[in-house]
């Protein structure tokens, strides 16, 4: 059926109806409320960005909200039962994209693992924002010429930002494919280059033992020479001049893992 011009207000109420609160949908989705207000009440078009933004949080294309207001409640409560059947965390992520976005681009990334006891392992990820979420992807790059191993892990998946707090739910890719799960503590006002927090996994070279340790990442902006950047994986001896002081510290210091340790 054609869409008809001039039903984005009604039909943004009857998508709105179907949330808790008007202010969580505004957080998720990136805009002022007072300007949504506008949205609702004035008849307000928002811009293309802004349309599918708000059609992205419905699991809709910017289009649907033109079609005739049946039609496009038929259309929404489909979609909201095809979201419901995926599951208790369909709805989980991004949370607070809004929040989420300063985050957005590349880091390089430390922590100490089961596999490399006694090492450092050195990692890269990109965060980035497609179709209303923040998906995220890391690389590890382990080349051991004594050992003879070479080690290459890619993990993908998606980060949430809720009660100031950045999680991101990784799966490893390859045949036996398994979970990491880190927890990151926002920049702090005065530092915006490092994140601090705690990581989790499974070690494959120690009879696939979990584990949970410190992890420290450093944003490197959104564009850069991404050979570069995977060049510098892989493992450091803790007094290795190739890790900066701060992420040595923060891997190395010897007390129980707390909000406040976690500050700069």
């Amino acid at each position: 059926m054609n869409p008809v011009p001039g039903n984005f207000t009604a039909n943004l109420k009857l998508a709105c109806s179907t949330r808790k609160s008007i202010s969580e949908l505004c957080r998720a989705i990136g805009v002022n409320r007072q300007q949504f207000n506008r949205y609702l009440n004035a008849g307000t078009e928002p811009s293309p960005h802004n349309r599918l933004r708000i059609a992205a949080a419905f699991g809709l294309d910017p289009v649907d909200f033109d079609l005739p207001s049946p039609v496009f409640w038929r259309r929404l409560n489909e979609q909201q039962h095809t979201i419901a059947s995926e599951g208790p965390l369909a709805d989980a992520f991004p949370g607070d994209i809004k929040a989420l976005r300063p985050y957005l681009g590349f880091y390089q990334t430390w922590h100490t693992s089961l596999s490399w006891p006694g090492r450092i392992v050195c990692s890269c990820a990109h965060l980035r924002e497609k179709g209303g979420q923040v998906l995220v992807t890391s690389l590890e790059r382990i080349m051991d010429r004594e050992g003879g191993i070479a080690q290459r892990s890619r993990y993908a998946g998606l980060a949430a930002y809720r009660r100031q707090r950045i999680f991101l739910t990784e799966l490893t890719s390859g045949d036996a494919p398994t979970f990491g799960q880190t927890i990151l503590m926002p920049f702090e006002i005065h530092q915006r280059r490092y994140l601090r927090g705690l990581t989790m996994g499974v070690s494959w070279r120690n009879n696939n033992l979990p584990y949970a340790t410190r992890t420290i990442w450093r944003h490197l902006g959104k564009t850069i020479d991404k050979r570069s950047l995977v060049a510098g994986c892989g493992t450091h001896m803790p007094n290795s001049a190739a890790l900066p002081s701060v992420v040595v510290s923060f891997l190395t210091e010897v007390q129980p893992l707390t909000a406040a340790s976690m500050q700069p």
